[in-house]
């Protein structure tokens, strides 16, 4: 497309200079390392030259309809250049007045907010720079909306404990709402969230009814777990898919009474699906799609979004359809049977919580989130004991002399296993699985650390700068033990150990899954001495966890029968 230049209408050969030369925009507006108000002119500028003219001719006769059509178009370009700077400003004046009473942060672009640290698909890595230049609580901007960013143990335990209630909220999400109508576990809040928790925790709690408690279903599953082990033979084998098994077993039987063989195909699609499903809410096309909805309603960018998601749904409605059918209000077996009679029973009130839209959401939350966590942890937990002999073989001698050799380890022993408990917490510290807890959003509008953070605010806990604080921890860069022991070589508990969160929105499954990583944990020791693949290069804690899901999914170990050493 060409550009109009008056000296096509005028006596004079000399032409005039183009104004503008490329509508590409600079990395400096792109990084926001100027101010908005710096290019406005810029915006005027591109936005006519998008829409730059070809003339209709150049001879005199046709020069009358060349500039009619230049009005007509000139008219347009000068409204829509008007009108995209009248946004800016807008947005600009707005993002300035919320600012006011916000924490600190690096400059919004008007619009498009911080694109650098919203976009990233690990944010996170930009967060200890910002704090060390904005302070430990500081704001950054996702388009129009302010995100409030909590750094160090001193803010998260402010915000999560000593200000619980109105920290509790969850921000809006249109892609999952859209999926799940509403009934996301995760991210329910109020009633509706108090009620639906509080019911989960109290059925998985009372599990069984008289039958078998959950301690018993992962000790049961940590035996075959172990026999599964045992058919490596004390070869190199990757332990990923064997934690994940072991894992999915424990959890599949809770809450949908199927126990199923490592071998099963279906157990296996089971834990690649939820393995996506967990990586896909990190993912740059989830956050585009709820920073511009609309995408959601395109079909071929729908599909994508929910591919994982959909196949989870069709896997938890067939188990609830076959619960359905076979449902004893008498002898209820596992958590579906217990959500069914639940449903009955407030089948008459007003408003109640509990359909069988809340039961599949329940279950799918419950299923990714414990299967994927526990399972890469445990893994991780491998790797790393393999590279560490003396830790692992000072664990296996105080087990010996506590549980024996025969017996197999229980929760009670826990107690009596102070190091090996030590062991466990330094090493989920160390991996820091979720460097930031689920999204939270003030209730109402707050005030906090000297600030005003508006209702409906998106808080980010960021959690690894719990986890390393340094006003915390002894050596928070280091594999200690001792973090977790006190003079007399007893546990101790640390409240700046925050892996599961923290307050009223710590995880719903955090009892499990201490239950069931100190259990399987404690009983591969037991049998087997982990050590790494022959020729594999010793690896210390800092490359361990910089590389943790390298470490998760890639380490190779080999489990030898402690029989035969």
């Amino acid at each position: 497309m060409g550009i109009f230049l008056c000296s096509r209408f005028n006596e004079s050969p000399e032409p005039v200079p183009h104004v503008v030369s490329t509508t590409q925009i600079p990395s400096a507006l792109y990084w926001g390392k100027v101010q908005p108000h710096s290019y406005i002119n810029w915006v005027r500028a591109a936005a006519i030259y998008s829409l730059s003219i070809t003339p209709t001719g150049s001879d005199r006769a046709n020069a009358s309809r060349g500039i009619r059509t230049m009005g007509v178009v000139t008219i347009l370009s000068l409204a829509l250049s008007f009108i995209l700077t009248l946004l800016f400003l807008v947005s600009y004046w707005r993002q300035q007045k919320k600012s006011i009473t916000l924490p600190p942060g690096p400059a919004p672009l008007p619009l498009l907010g911080n694109l650098r640290y919203t976009l990233h698909k690990s944010h996170y890595k930009f967060f200890p720079e910002l704090s060390k230049r904005y302070g430990p609580v500081f704001t950054i901007w996702q388009m129009t909306d302010p995100v409030v960013v909590l750094c160090g143990y001193e803010m998260v335990r402010d915000a999560l404990m000593n200000h619980a209630e109105q920290f509790s909220g969850r921000p809006f999400s249109p892609v999952i709402d859209l999926y799940s109508k509403g009934y996301s576990f995760p991210s329910l809040q109020g009633e509706r969230w108090r009620q639906l928790r509080r019911f989960t925790l109290s059925s998985l709690r009372n599990f069984g009814m008289g039958k078998k408690s959950m301690e018993e279903l992962v000790l049961e599953e940590a035996q075959h777990l172990n026999a599964a082990v045992s058919e490596t033979g004390g070869k190199p084998f990757n332990p990923v898919h064997l934690t994940g098994c072991a894992v999915a077993n424990i959890t599949s039987r809770a809450l949908l009474g199927e126990q199923f063989q490592y071998q099963d195909q279906k157990l296996r699609d089971l834990l690649l699906t939820t393995r996506r499903f967990i990586s896909n809410t990190h993912s740059f096309l989830h956050q585009l799609s709820n920073m511009f909805p609309v995408l959601l309603y395109v079909p071929a960018f729908r599909q994508k979004i929910f591919r994982e998601s959909s196949e989870l749904l069709a896997f938890v409605t067939e188990y609830i359809e076959q619960h359905k059918q076979t449902l004893d209000p008498n002898s209820p077996r596992d958590f579906i049977d217990y959500f069914l009679l639940k449903i009955r029973e407030e089948k008459m009130a007003a408003q109640s919580n509990f359909c069988e839209t809340s039961l599949l959401m329940t279950i799918i939350a419950l299923l990714a989130a414990g299967t994927e966590t526990t399972s890469s942890t445990l893994a991780f937990c491998l790797a790393f004991i393999s590279n560490y002999p003396d830790a692992q073989a000072k664990i296996q001698r105080e087990m010996d002399e506590v549980v024996g050799p025969q017996r197999p380890p229980e929760t009670g022993d826990r107690a009596r296993l102070p190091y090996t408990n030590a062991v466990i917490h330094e090493m989920q510290r160390l991996l820091d699985l979720a460097p930031i807890a689920h999204f939270h959003a003030v209730t109402e509008d707050t005030e906090f650390q000297g600030f005003t953070i508006p209702k409906g605010t998106t808080v980010i806990p960021f959690i690894s700068s719990v986890l390393f604080d340094p006003t915390q921890w002894e050596t928070p860069e280091e594999f200690n033990p001792g973090h977790f022991l006190d003079g007399d070589g007893k546990f101790r508990a640390r409240p700046a150990f925050m892996a599961f969160s923290a307050g009223k929105r710590v995880c719903a499954g955090e009892s499990l899954a201490r239950m069931e990583l100190f259990l399987l944990f404690c009983s591969l020791l037991q049998k087997f001495t982990f050590r790494r693949a022959p020729g594999s290069e010793p690896r210390d804690c800092t490359y361990l966890r910089k590389n943790k899901v390298q470490t998760i999914m890639s380490s190779i170990v080999c489990a030898v029968p402690r029989s035969t050493m």
